[in-house]
């Protein structure tokens, strides 16, 4: 990795206190390979930096946390995917998939757990609990905002997430540690690895916005690449709601000619589908070579017939998402699918945390990128 230097350079700093690494329901597989990354890059002869906990529930559905090892004076991660619904618990008999509210109650179960005894507590939350409800637009709970402070009241210090919706949230804490984490090396990586030809050059290559919330995420791509820029905007009918929103009547594209170039698409998610494959198709109409969908975590709450249709179509070529989050079962099996693993770079950021030193040069990784593209010769 060419961050040896780095890691180095930080395992010889003074560490903030044993490091503990706690894994919520759900995260286990993602937790193991931090801590396998984390033994190889540390020289300290450390079986496991995982802390085992248990949140049992009682008949009632009521649950519990116990810790069943010391973490006192440690340096405590909490790994957390509040989106994980293939987690069950029984309750009066029934099997109850947990939502995110059942998430993250056991998240504040854990931190109490601990009896304000760690030494530092950051919370490591993949995809923010309640990001998409970040803002008011009328007499409506802010959430997002509320749980942040709820956290910091329970003693963690830091909390650190990825592709927050709107990443302005952290306002609502000011005056602690809030980091919003952008994949876009390991997307980057990840199309150069799974499409060998594609030309990241604004010749052939184009970077679309599907709505102008996303515009920064990709103007960030398509200033480190080079790229054009063209986005879209939804036009909405507010005479009316469905599913708690104003219906999207149309996209609308605002840029410059994709005629015969290849699309990149980036979003933070994937939730139903539908104004993907409605921009992508609208991309298609326009004479767009092959299209491209870079979204941090794909949620799928519709099922994946949509893009399994969209793919035998020829609308969308290939889909990227990490697995910061839960995968929606058949999800690996698609052609269509191409998973970004994220385990090594938060072991990164953990391992470098934990020395109290800078993670500026993980955060911000234009010079990676730019030798990737450098290597990539085009």
């Amino acid at each position: 990795m060419t961050n040896s230097f780095q890691n180095v350079t930080t395992n010889a700093l003074p560490t903030v206190g044993k490091l503990s690494i706690i894994s919520m329901k759900g995260c286990e597989q993602f937790t193991q390979k931090i801590d396998n990354y984390l033994k190889s890059m540390r020289n300290d002869d450390v079986e496991t930096y995982v802390t085992h906990v248990t949140c049992p529930r009682f008949g009632t559905g009521e649950g519990k946390c116990v810790i069943d090892e010391t973490v006192r004076g440690h340096d405590v991660y909490i790994i957390c995917d509040c989106f994980n619904y293939g987690v069950t618990y029984k309750m009066y008999g029934f099997d109850n998939h947990m939502s995110p509210d059942d998430h993250y109650q056991d998240l504040k179960r854990v931190i109490a757990a601990m009896g304000g005894k760690a030494r530092r507590v950051t919370v490591v939350m993949m995809m923010l609990y309640e990001g998409r409800q970040h803002r008011r637009s009328g007499r409506e709970s802010l959430d997002a905002a509320i749980m942040l402070q709820e956290l910091i009241q329970m003693g963690v210090a830091n909390v650190i997430t990825f592709d927050a919706h709107d990443p302005r949230i952290s306002n609502a804490i000011p005056l602690a540690g809030f980091d919003d984490v952008q994949p876009t090396y390991q997307m980057i990586k990840a199309i150069a690895h799974a499409v060998p030809d594609i030309k990241l050059n604004k010749f052939d290559t184009i970077v679309i916005s599907p709505d102008d919330g996303g515009m920064a995420r990709c103007m960030y791509y398509s200033s480190v690449l080079k790229l054009d820029l063209g986005m879209f905007y939804k036009r909405r009918d507010y005479s009316r709601i469905e599913n708690g929103k104003n219906p999207i009547v149309a996209h609308e594209y605002l840029g410059r000619d994709v005629k015969d170039k290849d699309v990149i698409i980036v979003d933070d998610m994937i939730s139903s589908g539908e104004s993907m494959i409605d921009v992508a198709t609208k991309l298609k109409n326009q004479g767009a070579k092959r299209i491209f969908v870079f979204a941090t975590f794909g949620l799928f709450v519709n099922g994946l017939e949509v893009f399994d249709e969209a793919f035998e179509d020829g609308i969308i070529d290939k889909v990227f998402t990490t697995n910061l989050n839960y995968k929606h079962p058949g999800l690996e099996t698609r052609e269509w699918y191409y998973e970004v693993d994220m385990s090594k770079y938060v072991s990164l950021l953990i391992n470098t945390l934990n020395h109290d030193d800078t993670i500026s040069h993980l955060l911000d990784p234009v010079n990676k990128i730019q030798n990737l593209v450098a290597k990539l010769g085009n």
